[in-house]
């Protein structure tokens, strides 16, 4: 699998994904689905890759 994302877009969807995961835990409610969507964001950037831009044709990196 090709990497499509580069360091500095790997660097924001930590720090996004790190504070939609804690804005989930502290809320409740339905803010669990901004925890998922901050899994998805630091999983996206652990691999490199976001297929998203794949099915859009666009890189970062």
């Amino acid at each position: 699998m090709e990497k499509n994302l580069a360091v500095w877009d790997r660097a924001i969807r930590v720090v996004l994904g790190l504070i939609f995961i804690y804005l989930a835990f502290a809320n409740g409610g339905l803010w669990w689905i901004l925890g998922i969507v901050g899994l998805v964001l630091i999983g996206t950037a652990v691999t490199g890759f976001c297929l998203l831009y794949k099915v859009l044709g666009f890189r970062t990196g």
